[in-house]
């Protein structure tokens, strides 16, 4: 669907602030096979763009204090609760963040979301990232 207001409006990146940024970054590119396309900075100013695969960028910094311990059902306003990943196997992605060092949340399964004009049937699978970010794995069937 076009964007009439906001010409080839899209994600360029979302931003995640990483207590271990190390961590995280291999997490990123070794466990879910991201590449990095740009890295800059040192220490606590240490950030990374980490290509998903198809140009949507995740963009990694450094200098995040503690984890998200908060339930990922919080539903605190302007709060990004999840970052849903599509997949052609939403299975083997879930295997792979789990051997990457991801926490379990709800195993694969499959969902209907019945939209008011038609329905989107998917396979799903949730886990906890390094910091505690919570992550979907999201396949359309």
């Amino acid at each position: 669907m076009k964007n009439h207001v906001i010409a080839n409006a899209g994600f360029h990146h979302i931003a995640l602030r990483a207590s271990d940024f190390e961590k995280s970054f291999e997490f990123y590119t070794k466990g879910l096979g991201f590449t990095s396309c740009l890295e800059w900075g040192e220490g606590d100013g240490r950030g990374a763009m980490l290509d998903m695969g198809d140009g949507s960028i995740l963009e990694l910094f450094a200098g995040g204090t503690g984890r998200n311990d908060e339930p990922a059902e919080n539903k605190k306003a302007g709060r990004f609760f999840h970052l849903a990943i599509t997949t052609d196997n939403t299975d083997a992605a879930y295997e792979a963040a789990l051997a990457a060092g991801a926490v379990a949340d709800r195993p694969p399964c499959d969902i209907n979301i019945k939209g008011k004009e038609k329905e989107l049937p998917a396979r799903i699978a949730f886990v906890f990232g390094p910091d505690g970010e919570w992550l979907e794995f999201f396949q359309v069937l």
